[in-house]
C-alpha cells in the first residue's frame, strides 16, 4: 500500500508533480534523514536549471562581449518607428509602437531645446532677438509711428506744405497733364511723409484770397507757412515744396541728408555762390559785429531760414523755415501789402523777388538765413537755367542721385507732364528692391529670349 496520504490518480500509484513516487512520503530535494533507505529525489525545476533537460530555460545572453554590451545599449536608446499601421503586439493590443509623428510640435521643440548646449541657446536668442528688431523697426507698421516719436526718429518736428493748384488757377483751369502732375506729386509726397513719419499739408494756391480787391497767387505761400506753423505746434521746420517736385531718392531722410550735421552742408557766406552779385557782409559803422560777419554767430541754432541759389538768384521751389520769433517777425514783413502795391508790377518773381530784397536792405536777416547747393534740396532737369549748358552745381546727376528735382519754369515752354513722368520712372527704376530687380532684370530677360515678347511681372 502506498504511503500517500490519498489515492494517486495516476494508474498504479504515484503523483503527476515532478519528485514525488510511491516510495516517498516527502517532496522534498533534501536528502533522506539518517535511516531512509529511499534514494534523494530532486526537483524538476531544479534539473532545468541547469539548462540540461527541456522546458522554458532562463534568458542568457549570447554575446557578452564589450562592442557586443555597449552596442546594445545604444540601440535600446533610439526610437522606434511603425513600419505597419495595423501591428500591434498581442500583450497590448491597440496600442502601437512610438512615433515621432504623434509627437506634439511644441514637445518636439522642447526636445530639441533640451538637447542643445548653453552656449547654442543663448546664440539662437541673440539671432531671435536681432531678428525681430529688423521686422519691427524697419518692417511692420510701428515704423511710422517710432520714426514720428520726438524721441526716437523725431518726425514730428517736420512738416512739408505742398503748393497744389486744386481749383484751377485763377484765370487757368486744369486740364488732364495738370490732373496727372497733381496726382504724381501728391502721391510722392505722401509715400515719403508716410515712411519718415512727417506730416504732410496739401494747400490751394489758387483759390485763398486774403484781401477782397486782389488775387496774390504765388505770395500765398507766406501766408500758408504761418498758418502751418499754427496748425502744428510741435513742427521745429517747415519745409515748402512747390508742386512740380520730384523726390528721388524716398530713403533719404532731412535728418540724415541736413539736419544731423547742418553746419556742415550749409554755407552762410553769399559770396561763395553770388549770381545777384550782392555785396556782402554790411560794412555799416554802426551794426553789430554779428550783422558785420559774413557768417554771422557761425552756429547752426541761429539758422532759421535755409534756401538754394539758382542761375538767377533765390529759388522758393524748395525752402525751409523754423520756428522762432525771428520767423514770425520776417513772415510778417514779407507778407505785408505795401511791398506788394508797391513792387509787384516790376518784381517778375514776386515773393522771390521781396525775398532778395529784404535780404539785400535788412541786416537782422541776413545774419539767420543759410543757403544749402542747390542740388541737395532743388535739382534742376537739363531744360531748366541751360542758357549756358549743363552746370554741376545746378543740374540734376543721377550717378550723385540728388535728393530732389524741381521743374522750375516748366510751364514757359517745357512739357512739365513729360518731365515730371521721366523723374518719376528714374526714380522707381534708382530704388527698386531686390526682388523686383530680380524679376525684372532677370526673370524678365530670360522671358524675352525664349518668347520674344517683353513683359512687366
Amino acid at each position: 500500500m502506498s504511503l500517500s496520504r490519498s489515492p494517486s490518480p495516476v494508474p498504479g500509484g504515484g503523483w503527476a508533480s515532478p519528485g514525488l513516487n510511491i516510495a516517498s512520503g516527502r517532496s522534498s530535494p533534501i536528502p533522506g534523514f539518517t535511516g531512509s533507505t529511499t534514494t534523494p529525489v530532486k526537483w524538476e525545476s531544479s534539473r532545468l536549471k541547469r539548462g540540461f533537460g527541456s522546458g522554458y530555460p532562463s534568458f542568457e545572453t549570447k554575446n557578452q562581449s564589450f562592442f557586443g554590451r555597449h552596442m546594445r545599449r545604444f540601440s535600446s536608446g533610439l526610437p522606434r518607428f511603425n513600419t505597419s499601421r495595423h501591428y500591434a503586439d498581442k500583450e497590448k493590443l491597440g496600442r502601437g509602437r512610438w512615433s515621432v509623428h504623434s509627437v506634439p510640435l511644441l514637445g518636439r521643440i522642447q526636445s530639441i531645446m533640451g538637447r542643445m548646449g548653453r552656449r547654442t541657446k543663448i546664440r539662437l536668442l541673440i539671432l531671435l532677438i536681432i531678428l525681430l528688431s529688423i521686422y519691427i523697426f524697419y518692417n511692420s507698421p510701428l515704423v511710422y509711428h517710432w520714426r514720428r516719436s520726438l524721441w526716437l526718429g523725431g518726425g514730428q518736428k517736420f512738416v512739408i506744405i505742398l503748393g497744389a493748384n486744386v481749383g484751377g488757377g485763377v484765370m487757368d483751369w486744369k486740364g488732364a497733364r495738370e490732373w496727372a502732375i497733381e496726382r504724381d506729386s501728391v502721391r510722392n509726397k505722401k509715400k515719403y511723409v508716410a515712411r519718415w513719419g512727417y506730416d504732410l499739408e496739401i494747400v490751394d494756391m489758387s483759390t485763398k484770397k486774403r484781401y477782397a480787391h486782389e488775387w496774390r497767387e504765388s505770395w500765398e505761400k507766406v501766408d500758408f507757412v504761418r498758418t502751418t506753423l499754427r496748425k502744428y505746434p510741435k513742427a521745429e521746420w517747415v519745409w515748402w515744396l512747390d508742386l512740380t517736385t520730384v523726390i528721388m531718392e524716398p530713403s533719404y531722410s532731412l535728418q540724415d541728408h541736413i539736419f544731423n550735421h547742418l553746419e556742415k552742408h550749409v554755407y552762410r557766406d553769399i559770396n561763395e555762390y553770388n549770381p545777384l552779385n550782392i555785396t556782402h557782409p554790411f560794412t555799416d559803422v554802426f551794426l553789430d559785429a554779428e550783422s558785420q560777419s559774413p557768417v554771422g554767430d557761425g552756429k547752426a541754432s541761429s539758422i532759421n531760414l535755409i534756401l538754394s541759389q539758382d542761375c538767377s538768384g533765390f529759388n522758393l521751389g524748395s525752402f525751409f523755415v523754423r520756428r522762432s520769433i525771428w520767423t514770425d517777425r520776417l513772415l510778417d514783413i514779407w507778407w505785408d501789402p505795401v511791398a506788394y502795391e508797391q513792387k509787384h508790377m516790376e518784381w517778375e518773381h514776386k515773393e522771390q523777388d521781396a525775398l532778395e530784397q529784404l535780404y539785400i536792405s535788412q541786416p537782422w536777416i541776413r545774419k539767420h538765413t543759410a543757403f544749402l547747393p542747390q542740388r541737395m534740396i532743388n535739382s534742376f532737369p537739363k531744360g531748366a537755367c541751360a542758357d549756358k549748358g549743363i552746370d554741376p552745381r545746378i543740374h540734376y546727376n543721377e550717378k550723385d542721385r540728388d535728393f530732389l528735382v524741381s521743374m522750375a519754369g516748366c510751364e514757359w515752354g517745357r512739357d512739365c507732364w513729360g518731365e515730371m513722368y521721366s523723374f518719376r520712372e528714374l526714380s522707381y527704376y534708382l530704388n527698386r528692391t531686390w526682388w523686383e530687380r530680380f524679376k525684372e532684370d532677370f526673370l524678365a530677360l530670360i522671358w524675352f529670349k525664349l518668347t520674344g515678347q517683353k513683359v512687366k511681372f
